[in-house]
């Protein structure tokens, strides 16, 4: 819960950063960095939108049934169940 409080407050200063610690450095992030170029705006929504995410999946990572792709997330890590495998979010 602190975890998530401390990504929230990262991403509300400077969204980037918020959506590397969560996904890790690939295609969510350049997503991000360039939506964040654009209009600082859009970078809160599709930051906020990838966060929400990863804590979904981790909420629900031992259903019974895998959860189906999320669209608009390239990341494993926040794909496969939250990136329970590895990860760069204290727990």
């Amino acid at each position: 819960m602190l975890g998530m409080l401390c990504i929230i407050i990262i991403t509300l200063l400077l969204p980037p950063l918020g959506v590397f610690l969560v996904a890790g450095c690939g295609a969510d992030l350049l997503i991000n960095i360039l939506l964040t170029l654009l209009g600082y705006f859009p970078g809160h929504i599709h930051a906020f939108y990838v966060e929400y995410v990863y804590y979904h999946r981790r909420k629900y990572n031992n259903a019974s049934q895998p959860l189906p792709p999320a669209g608009g997330i390239y990341s494993p890590k926040v794909q496969n169940a939250g990136g329970t495998q590895y990860g760069t979010v204290p727990t």
